[in-house]
């Protein structure tokens, strides 16, 4: 049987452990109690906004990933104890970064001279304005965030991004018959319709550019957003390894680099591989970036692959995003991004079955576009994902249990 008919056809191998690399289940705070059931073996649970950066943790408190957990995790003897991770994602959304300003030399600006810098155009309805939160400073966010770092070891920093087609809600609800589901954390867009206003790209990048910082500083992968600014935001991530940039190595190094991979890969724990990994210290730059549901066209990936690039870039997709109408650029990505690279995931907004059905779904076309079996694919992204959290990079074989 051909793979791309076996992926059709074939029983999903859940066993093998299936990881869905970005997804919002804390947007409907009920469901989170569904995690625990599901066959998908971890979540990476993105926090957004003010509204839910606690409720991450109150569930990385219950079910983040452990060390204690990690053979688990990377067994392909699935088993119920093996399901029900999450790994946590701590950061600010470019559809919320209006709501913070940065607090230069301790200048606290007024909530109207803030948003008519951070919003583009500046607006001139002062109850548009009212409407909006009191903004809150770059400083108490990143301090917030770099306390769960250190509270959860294996969190990373996300949902994260550049949005340049994103418009705020405004004051008005929609006709539309809209009733505000009560299980639906607050914070979101509620019914209301969108105004003409936009955040500030420069704006967003600071923001951006600040939880980089943080996310290299802590050496923590990151979770990006990207939409309708994938030149910029590529700018945006090479400002930050500027001056970083990875050399090439010469033929010796590359043979003695060789022969350390080849001790690793003879079963050295994991605390070992960590400790002599060549991230290094701390950078201003993520050691591992994901490029969330890319949307982007499959001649941008060149420059994220290139050997110059000192952070390893992965790009996940998603059935909600990437295929819900038109598909063509998103299997053209797929077809010309190197195996290691591709991560699978939901993004959707409640955990449960329609989770495990969607990402099952993604990656069944994943498997399609790339000639995979079922069985080659759910293992090589298994592998994919452990690299992108973890920063263990492993040969692809069946794992032990």
């Amino acid at each position: 049987m051909a793979p791309q008919e076996a992926s059709k056809t074939q029983p999903f191998p859940w066993h093998l452990g299936a990881f869905d690399a970005h997804c919002h289940p804390t947007d409907t705070a009920p469901s989170l109690d569904k995690i625990a059931g599901m066959k998908t073996r971890a979540l990476t649970i993105m926090a957004t906004r003010g509204q839910d950066q606690r409720l991450v943790a109150d569930f990385a408190d219950k079910l983040a990933v452990t060390d204690d957990a990690i053979p688990a995790l990377e067994s392909t003897r699935g088993s119920e104890k093996s399901r029900g991770y999450i790994i946590p994602a701590f950061g600010w959304h470019p559809w919320f970064s209006h709501q913070i300003f940065v607090d230069e030399q301790h200048r606290t600006p007024s909530k109207v001279d803030h948003y008519r810098l951070a919003i583009s155009p500046s607006p001139v309805n002062d109850d548009f304005i009212a409407s909006l939160p009191d903004p809150r400073p770059l400083s108490d966010l990143l301090g917030q965030t770099r306390t769960y770092l250190e509270r959860y070891p294996r969190a990373i920093v996300g949902e994260i991004g550049l949005d340049r087609a994103f418009r705020i809600p405004g004051i008005e609800m929609a006709d539309n018959g809209y009733e505000k589901d009560p299980a639906l954390t607050p914070g979101g867009r509620e019914g209301r319709r969108l105004s003409t206003y936009r955040v500030d790209m420069r704006h967003q990048q600071r923001i951006l550019k600040a939880q980089l910082n943080l996310a290299g500083e802590m050496q923590r992968a990151v979770s990006v957003h990207g939409v309708a600014a994938h030149g910029l935001l590529f700018e945006t991530l090479e400002e930050t390894w500027r001056g970083h940039e990875r050399r090439t190595p010469s033929k010796r190094e590359r043979k003695r680099r060789a022969s350390v991979d080849a001790t690793h890969q003879k079963g050295e724990n994991f605390e070992a591989f960590e400790q002599s990994s060549d991230l290094g210290d701390a950078k201003p730059f993520p050691p591992r970036i994901c490029l969330h549901s890319y949307s982007g066209p499959a001649d941008t990936l060149r420059q994220y692959l290139q050997p110059s690039v000192p952070a390893i870039i992965f790009f996940s997709f998603s059935r909600l995003v990437n295929f819900s109408s038109t598909s063509t650029k998103a299997v053209a990505a797929i077809q010309a991004l190197p195996d290691d690279r591709i991560l699978a995931e939901s993004d959707l907004h409640a955990a449960g079955d329609k989770m495990d059905d969607l990402l099952e779904d993604i990656v069944r076309k994943i498997c399609q576009i790339k000639g995979w079996t079922l069985e080659e694919g759910v293992k090589q992204l298994r592998l994919n994902w452990l690299h992108y959290i973890f920063g263990k990079n492993l040969e692809k074989k069946d794992g032990g249990g």
